[in-house]
């Protein structure tokens, strides 16, 4: 959606309308160009799919003109390359871009369609509904896809329409329903969103973060890397910053026109690994300073965490001290460091020494935390069975 929005102008912009032709290109960028092994497997089309009304069925079906060939061959082409297909949908009478939308009545048709044609995640979108609507379709729809006997990733945007928090949102009810879900706004291709989704988001923290974890989670909307918008040290600091709070890594740009640069920091690998942990916990902002300097903290497992050394200057690179003590790690720890964009390794670093490190304005430096020596558990951790899961992050 963000990069490609509701183009629906295949006559005049054919490279780069909704249509099936972009979507087998992406396919074909995705298995050819190392996406797919590092995990990046759902293609999935957003909003202005659909035919303009529904078949004399009732049944939802894609623009003729657009996707001749059918989602079910779209679906069939993209198993075939090894990948999964996303589709979109919305609860209500309408899409938020005018297309058939998805009233209480059509819910178990529409997954029953989605299932039919081999779909594998399903965005549901709440535009044109009311509070009492979402509340009924959003469980009723996971029922529905359920019942299908498809495994279908659920994304709901329910939270987005209710504000994001409690006493509105119940996060503990949410994860029982979806697998993941947008909180809060859209992303836009500017640097100013980026920072307005962070700010959301950590400044809600305590709420936000007990509620993601393997099978649910927050999401902050989609990586807008490679686009317009972004510098190379902001399209740094969004990769790090995503991935410090577990968020679904879900690229919205032109594969087909990625420049080198944009794709290296996409297909970091040790950012992905970081970012895919199966301790699944959201990281927290636990560093604030005067200077505009933040730290975020991400627990992983195997005892290791992820730093994140976040810089909302605009002047000139700024030189950042502390020690892993200050920043709550437990005294008596040795650890390995690697940067995680640089590649660079520091061994022997210990809790109490301090360590400086270089944060360009608008950059990151982020890095990833092995364990060479943990301090001595106390008796009671051990008899509590904490043992090798025990953790030297506060």
């Amino acid at each position: 959606w963000e990069r490609f929005r509701c183009n629906v102008d295949c006559r005049t912009d054919p490279r780069n309308c909704i249509s099936e032709k972009l979507f087998f290109e992406m396919a074909d960028r995705l298995a050819e160009d190392g996406w797919r092994e590092l995990g990046y497997k759902y293609l999935s089309i957003d909003d202005c799919w659909s035919a303009k009304k529904r078949d004399a069925a009732g049944r939802l079906v894609p623009d003729p003109e657009r996707f001749p060939s059918g989602i079910k061959a779209l679906a069939d082409y993209v198993h075939a390359k090894g990948l999964k297909l996303g589709i979109y949908g919305d609860l209500g009478t309408f899409t938020c871009g005018g297309y058939p939308g998805t009233t209480l009545d059509h819910v178990k048709q529409d997954a029953q369609t989605f299932a039919e044609w081999g779909v594998d995640l399903l965005k549901l979108d709440g535009c044109y509904s009311s509070g009492e609507e979402q509340a009924k379709g959003y469980p009723a729809m996971a029922r529905a896809l359920n019942a299908t006997g498809r495994p279908i990733v659920y994304s709901c945007s329910w939270p987005a329409y209710q504000g994001g928090l409690p006493p509105k949102v119940n996060y503990t009810l949410l994860a029982e329903i979806c697998n993941m879900w947008r909180n809060y706004d859209d992303i836009q291709d500017s640097w100013n969103s980026v920072l307005s989704i962070v700010d959301w988001f950590f400044t809600n923290q305590d709420v936000l973060q007990p509620a993601a974890g393997p099978g649910h989670w927050n999401d902050p909307d989609m990586l807008i890397i490679g686009n317009f918008g972004l510098s190379y040290e902001q399209s740094r600091s969004q990769m790090a910053l995503w991935t410090v709070m577990a968020a679904p890594l879900l690229m919205s740009t032109d594969l087909r026109t990625i420049s080198p640069s944009a794709k290296e920091i996409l297909q970091n690998r040790l950012m992905i690994h970081i970012n895919q942990d199966p301790l699944g916990i959201q990281g927290r902002r636990i560093v604030k300073e005067k200077s505009n300097i933040e730290v975020f903290l991400r627990p992983l497992s195997q005892a290791a965490s992820a730093l994140v050394f976040f810089s909302r200057r605009t002047d000139m690179p700024f030189r950042y001290t502390t020690s892993l003590t200050k920043l709550g790690f437990s005294a008596g720890a040795v650890y390995e460091v690697q940067d995680v964009y640089s590649g660079k390794i520091i061994s022997g670093l210990k809790t109490e020494d301090n360590f400086s490190v270089i944060i360009n304005p608008s950059g990151v430096v982020m890095w990833y935390l092995r364990p060479t020596l943990l301090p001595v558990q106390p008796l009671h951790a051990r008899q509590q069975g904490l043992g090798e899961g025990f953790h030297p992050v506060l």
